[in-house]
């Protein structure tokens, strides 16, 4: 496979930019204040791995016109350099005594005004990737400004995904996808699931994965106890379906969905219960089209599943995705969201087959103007064998 040019074209950010500004006008935001890794390389395209130190903090103040202004360890000058910000303030990291706090504190006073309103993402899935301590320090230091809210300005930009951004997500799952090809390579009766897992990893990296960030799966008779444990030296057993659902990533952005195989022949029970999976999927898929709300998604996938009774104890039946394994919306019955074109979501229906075992069954999608497409080659239509 050709996959897309790495990063994007200076356009794209300018674009991103000006949608978010628009918001923060709307919303009477002066300012926004951003730390999170995925709303700070958003807007600045930084791609680094170097997050998962957790020692430094990172910054950007977005302003409600212009270009956003990068506040970050000096460590990181070279890196965001290469990105297309221009005002880019560091200061020597780690400090004891202070660490960017007093440049935080000058670039937010400089950028909004007496009395201004400052913008951080304060919803579900955000954090403020600072001490408390900290916060509590630029509170007390940016004069009559405030700290608030922002009205989720960011996350509402973040969840249209542009034609670029959808390209990659959908390369991450063709690589996913070959490397699912590849299971019946390693996984057979009597191989532990952690050497499956370990080597279903290793094909990810092979078929073009930058990294996995995440693996999980199970394997048990006729079904798996739950889909986010870590492997086990337990072996594959004549009966068990083994499950694996991945979240690598390439160029910054995810795939996630999973995949099912059933080790020799499955029992009737299972087969049904995988088809019931699949049924669900078809139709949520068919039903996918902007204008559509969330939680209609769940309605018609659990009348499916559960007839109606809602009774699935995974607590949704899928989630937004892009550049986090999920983000924004999630498919349950309280989620009034409506869907617009650019949305890019997984479809996840899960069912239990018997007491304590479960089958889960997960797609990506993106919604375009004319209903829903495949961003994951669509599973087979029957639980798939593995040798004994």
């Amino acid at each position: 496979m050709t996959f897309p040019q790495r990063g994007f074209p200076d356009q794209e950010f300018h674009t991103r930019v000006r949608n978010v500004q628009k918001l923060m006008e709307n919303a009477g935001l002066d300012a926004l204040f951003l730390t999170m890794e995925a709303d700070v390389r958003y807007f600045t395209g930084f791609l680094t791995r170097f997050w998962e130190s957790p020692t430094r903090p990172w910054s950007i103040v977005m302003p409600r016109s212009g270009d956003p202004i990068a506040v970050i360890p000096s460590i990181g000058t070279h890196l965001m350099g290469q990105c297309w910000i221009k005002d880019i303030r560091t200061w020597r990291a780690p400090d004891y005594e202070d660490d960017g706090l007093s440049l935080m504190v000058d670039t937010l006073c400089e950028i909004a005004p007496d009395g201004g309103q400052i913008g951080v993402p304060s919803g579900l899935e955000t954090h403020i990737r600072l001490p408390r301590s900290s916060i509590i320090e630029i509170e007390s230091r940016i004069g009559n400004r405030s700290l608030r809210d922002d009205a989720q300005c960011v996350r509402r930009v973040r969840s249209i995904k542009s034609n670029a951004e959808i390209a990659k997500i959908e390369a991450a799952c063709s690589i996913a996808h070959r490397a699912f090809e590849r299971v019946p390579e390693i996984a057979r009766a009597g191989v532990p699931l952690e050497r499956v897992f370990r080597e279903f990893q290793a094909h990810c990296l092979c078929e073009g994965a930058d990294w996995v960030s995440y693996l999980a799966g199970g394997a048990g008779p006729g079904g798996y106890g739950d889909v986010i444990s870590p492997a086990t030296q337990t072996p594959l057993n004549a009966g068990d379906v083994l499950m694996l659902d991945t979240g690598l990533v390439h160029d910054g952005y995810f795939c996630d969905f999973d995949r099912n195989w059933s080790v020799g022949t499955a029992d009737p029970a299972t087969e049904a219960a995988y088809e019931k999976l699949l049924e669900a999927a078809d139709i949520a898929f068919e039903k996918t089209q902007p204008g559509c709300s969330v939680s209609t998604l769940f309605d018609v996938m659990d009348d499916v599943l559960s007839g109606g009774a809602a009774g699935v104890d995974a607590g949704r039946l899928g989630h937004g995705l892009g550049m986090q394994l999920t983000e924004g919306l999630s498919i349950i019955p309280q989620d009034h969201t409506v869907l617009e074109t650019g949305m890019v979501l997984t479809l996840e229906p899960s069912i239990e087959v018997s007491p304590g075992r479960t089958l889960v069954h997960e797609e990506n999608i993106a919604i375009t103007s004319n209903g829903a497409r495949y961003l994951s080659p669509p599973a087979p239509r029957s639980l798939p064998v593995l040798e004994l």
